[in-house]
């Protein structure tokens, strides 16, 4: 039985947007051709995450994230998924400025088939989401907890805890939808707030840690898939103990090798 669905077919902005109240999106990290290969008929839309360096990197935070890694790895995932929706993470200190953003956007569009960027921030990024798409950049944005601002946060914290911080979000998700994004995300927020956020704007909502209730999902592959086991946030569910059936694979390898069935006649020139 095939896994691949029988009704995929490439995203665009259009479809994207269509997608709201009539169709649950599924979005996924991959960071090289490998997986984007593997994912390209499933997945709705491929998120190149300045997560990498943490996932692959072992970096504490995403903040490390330049630019031309960005760049690169963006490259290897249109490679392997040419015909892909592929949304690339801005990183760090990339768009201070709405100047900084438009350059540095450009750079991506230019060196890379990217759909799309990726921008974190609400109210106080608004200015800038709009600077990017009035020069044709499309932009998707992330409000909530936001990975880049971990340090000036003190922390990963949930966000929507209080009336204030729900209200804000809400401004937030209204503010980067009216600069143009066609779809945000919303990370570590209250399942109750996320729906609300969900309601009140008329662009897709992609949900990370804030319950079933937006018009969607995304998560790291190397999380779900089980393959980074030194830390399971609550909100990700592992489909697979991607971990562990490596490490016996290699053990069998291991073994085979010292015991020299590996290789056999069969694998021999």
């Amino acid at each position: 039985m095939s896994i691949i669905k029988n009704d995929f077919e490439k995203m665009t902005i259009t479809k994207i947007k269509k997608s709201k109240n009539s169709k649950k999106l599924t979005m996924i990290t991959a960071y090289d051709a490998l997986f984007s290969n593997l994912f390209k008929d499933i997945a709705d839309f491929i998120l190149v995450g300045d997560s990498l360096n943490m996932s692959f990197a072992g970096k504490n935070d995403t903040l490390s994230a330049t630019l031309e890694q960005m760049i690169y790895h963006t490259n290897a995932v249109c490679t392997g998924a040419p015909q892909a929706f592929v949304i690339t993470d801005m990183p760090f200190g990339t768009y201070n400025t709405k100047e900084q953003a438009l350059e540095n956007a450009i750079k991506i569009y230019q060196q890379t088939n990217a759909s799309a960027v990726k921008v974190e921030g609400g109210e106080d990024k608004a200015h800038i989401v709009k600077h990017l798409t009035s020069n044709s950049i499309a932009v998707v944005g992330h409000i909530g907890l936001m990975p880049q601002y971990v340090r000036s946060e003190g922390g990963y914290k949930v966000r929507g805890k209080t009336k204030e911080d729900e209200e804000q979000l809400i401004k937030d998700a209204i503010a980067i939808e009216n600069a143009g994004a066609f779809c945000i995300v919303v990370e570590g927020v209250l399942s109750n707030v996320a729906q609300k956020i969900t309601k009140c704007v008329d662009v897709p909502v992609i949900g990370i840690g804030a319950g079933n209730v937006t018009d969607g999902q995304v998560l790291v592959w190397s999380d779900m898939l089980g393959f980074f086991d030194e830390f399971k946030p609550k909100f990700v569910r592992r489909y697979l103990d991607g971990a562990n059936l490596v490490k016996q694979a290699v053990n069998q390898y291991r073994n085979d090798v010292q015991n020299a069935s590996f290789p056999s006649k069969e694998e021999e020139y």
